[in-house]
C-alpha cells in the first residue's frame, strides 16, 4: 500500500456515516461514554471536569443543540521547521483523528458538534516574533484543510476557526492592555519554570538584539503569562456552554485531552507529520523538532485530490 492509498483509505473510513436511531433514555450516556472514549482520551479527568462535560451535554440535548467544543492553539507553524509557515500533515492528521472521535457522537445525535479551533493570533507577534500577515497566512491555510475535510466528514460536525482578535476587538486596544497586563505581573517578580523555560527557548524565534539580553527568554514568558490574563478574562474557553479540550495535560485539569493522533499528543502546530511504515500499512505520527533530528526517514511523493499545497506534495516515512 503506498502512502496515498493509506491516507485516501483513511478518509475513505470517515466520510462512512452510519445513522442510528437511539433512545432517549440512554442517549446521555452514550454520548458521554462516546465523549470520553479511552481509545481517544489521553489522560483521566477529575471530578469537577466530569461533571462539566455531563451537563453541557444534558444542556444541549435538552435544548436541540449541537454540543460545543472548543479548542485554544497557536496560529503558526513552528518556525523550526522546514514546512513553515504553513500547515502541514499534522494538521490534516489531528482534524482526521477528532472526526474519527466524534463521527460516532454525530450518528447518535442529529444536531451533532460544533468543533471550535479558538486560535491566538493577536499575541504572536510579542511572543514569537511572527507578522500578523504571516499569522493570517497559516490561518487561511488551516481553513483550506477544514474545508477539504468537509467532503468526508459528516455535515452534522462542524469544524471552525475562531480568532483571540474576532472576540477581543481592535489589535492596538489589545497591545495597550496587554502592556498594562506585563507591567501587573512584572512587580510581582515571577519566577518560572525550568520547564517553561525550555519550550520558551524551542518556540521563541528570538532577535539579534533580544539574544543580547540574557533574560530575555523570561521576558517573553512575562509576555505569555500577562496574555493568558488577557485571556481568561475572555472567559471564552471556560464557557459553561462549551467543552474545553486540548491535546497534552495541564495543570488546571480543566480540559479534556485527547491528544493530536493515536499515537502522538504533540501540538500540531509545533510537529510535523509523518508516517511510520507497519507491515503493508502505515501509522500516523506527528514529530517535534528533536523527534525529527533523532530520526531517519524517507520521502515519499504523494498525491490527494484536494490537497494542492507544497507541504501535502510529500511525506516522510520512517520504519
Amino acid at each position: 500500500m503506498t502512502p496515498t492509498e493509506y491516507i485516501q483509505k483513511e478518509l475513505n473510513k470517515i466520510k462512512d456515516f452510519q445513522p442510528k436511531d437511539f433512545g432517549e433514555d440512554k442517549l446521555l450516556d452514550e454520548i458521554f461514554r462516546l465523549l470520553m472514549s479511552k481509545k481517544f482520551r489521553k489522560y483521566s479527568v477529575n471530578s469537577e471536569l466530569n461533571d462539566h462535560i455531563k451537563n453541557v451535554i444534558k444542556s444541549s440535548v435538552e435544548n436541540n443543540q449541537p454540543i460545543k467544543i472548543v479548542f485554544p492553539h497557536g496560529a503558526y507553524k513552528l518556525w523550526r521547521l522546514e514546512e513553515a509557515p504553513n500547515p502541514d500533515w499534522a494538521e490534516l492528521f489531528t482534524v482526521i483523528y477528532y472526526t474519527k472521535w466524534l463521527k460516532p457522537i454525530c450518528e447518535i445525535y442529529q444536531p451533532g458538534i460544533i468543533f471550535e479551533f479558538f486560535v491566538d493570533d493577536y499575541v504572536l507577534p510579542s511572543i514569537d516574533n511572527i507578522p500578523l500577515e504571516t499569522v493570517e497566512t497559516y490561518i487561511n491555510e488551516h481553513q483550506k484543510i477544514l474545508n477539504f475535510l468537509k467532503n468526508y466528514q459528516p455535515t452534522n460536525l462542524k469544524m471552525i476557526i475562531t480568532k483571540f482578535g474576532d472576540i477581543y476587538g481592535p489589535y492596538e486596544k489589545f497591545k495597550k492592555e496587554l502592556q498594562e497586563s506585563v507591567e501587573k505581573l512584572s512587580v510581582t517578580n515571577p519566577v518560572f519554570p525550568e520547564e517553561d523555560l525550555r519550550t520558551t527557548k524551542l518556540n521563541a524565534n528570538p532577535t539579534k538584539e533580544q539574544l543580547k539580553d540574557p533574560k530575555w527568554c523570561e521576558k517573553i514568558l512575562l509576555i505569555h503569562d500577562a496574555y493568558m490574563t488577557v485571556k481568561r478574562g475572555l472567559g471564552y474557553t471556560s464557557n459553561p456552554e462549551k467543552i474545553p479540550v486540548f491535546c497534552q495535560p495541564l495543570s488546571s485539569g480543566k480540559y479534556l485531552i485527547v491528544g493530536t493522533t493515536k499515537t502522538s499528543i504533540t501540538k500540531f502546530w509545533i510537529g510535523a507529520g509523518a508516517l511510520k511504515k507497519r507491515g503493508d500499512e502505515f501509522i500516523e505520527y506527528i514529530l517535534s523538532p528533536s523527534n525529527l533530528e533523532s530520526q531517519e526517514f524517507t520521502i515519499e511523493k504523494i498525491s490527494i485530490n484536494g490537497l494542492d499545497s507544497k507541504n501535502f506534495s510529500s511525506i516522510r516515512i520512517f520504519e
